[in-house]
C-alpha cells in the first residue's frame, strides 16, 4: 500500500513540527516497540543528558540493537545517533523504503535543548 499520498495530503501546508508528526504518526501507523536493523523508523524522543540539543522527531536508519537503546544514522542530523529505551516516547513509526526520500524532504525535525 503507498502510504506517500496520503503523506503529501495530510502535511500540505503544515509548518509546525508538532503538527506534521502528528500527521506522519497517524499515517505511518504501523509501529514497533524494538527495531530491527537495517530498518528506517520515526518517533518521539526525550532526551536527558543535561544542556545537549537533541532532535525530538527522529528519522533514522537503525544499525545496532543494545541492552540500553540503539544506535542509528539520523537523516535530520546527518550522522549517526544513540537512543536510550527510557527516552523513546512514542512506539516506533515504520517508515518503509519507498517512504524515505518524502520523508527527508519534510521539515519535521524538532531541535530542542535539554
Amino acid at each position: 500500500m503507498n502510504r506517500i499520498p496520503n503523506l503529501e495530503e495530510n502535511v500540505k501546508g503544515l509548518t509546525n513540527p508538532e503538527d506534521i508528526m502528528s500527521e506522519i504518526m497517524k499515517v505511518l501507523d504501523d509501529t514497533v516497540s524494538y527495531p530491527q536493523v537495517g530498518n528506517y523508523y520515526t518517533f518521539i524522543y526525550y532526551a536527558k543528558t543535561p544542556d545537549i540539543i537533541y532532535d525530538q522527531h527522529p528519522l533514522v536508519a537503525v544499525t545496532s540493537v543494545e541492552d540500553w537503546g540503539f544506535r542509528g544514522f539520523n537523516f535530520h542530523w546527518n550522522k549517526m545517533r544513540s537512543y536510550t529505551w527510557q527516552e523513546v516516547y512514542s512506539k516506533l513509526h515504520i517508515v518503509e523504503n519507498d517512504e524515505i526520500v518524502f520523508l527527508r524532504n519534510i521539515q519535521y525535525a524538532k531541535f530542542k535543548r535539554t
